[in-house]
């Protein structure tokens, strides 16, 4: 039995780091995803198709690791970062993008989530779990940011 917890994020934030180096890091998934709190692995698969496995959360009984893997294509003309889900790998299908706009000496990001994750926990833990998935995961992205925020005003 699993439970299938959906989410949607929007989320904007500011990079002090001109929109072609913003976007040069976050074309880059490794370097991009280093800064992506509770990372266990990120695999190359080729092809721009990466696997995503974050640490376990919970005790037991109730341990959850969000597994999967995306396909990511960047068009720097357009200053975005896409991905889209690989189906049958992990418990969970994220797909998302990046899309920058260039200020004089800042970048202004737009980050865009939407997915769903699998939870191996019976039916009747639903109204538990549901609300503990999204905001755990809205707390990892909202460090996601602040970390980026941070490496670029470190780097300016």
């Amino acid at each position: 039995m699993s439970i299938t917890v959906p989410f949607e994020l929007a989320l904007d934030a500011t990079f002090a780091a001109p929109a072609a180096r913003v976007f040069a890091l976050l074309a880059d998934v490794p370097a991009s995803a280093s800064h992506f709190p509770h990372v266990d692995r990120l695999v190359d698969l080729g092809g721009g198709v990466y696997r995503w496995e974050l640490h376990k959360l919970g005790a037991e009984p109730v341990i959850i690791q969000t597994v999967y893997a995306a396909k990511y294509l960047s068009d720097r003309k357009a200053l975005q970062v896409r991905w889209t889900p690989v189906t049958g790998i992990g418990n969970a299908r994220i797909e998302g993008s990046w899309t920058l706009r260039s200020q004089r000496k800042t970048t202004q990001a737009r980050l865009q989530l939407k997915g769903e994750i699998d939870v191996p926990l019976p039916g009747l833990m639903k109204a538990l779990v549901v609300p503990v998935v999204v905001h755990e995961n809205e707390r990892l992205v909202q460090q996601y940011l602040h970390n980026l925020a941070e490496h670029f005003a470190v780097a300016a």
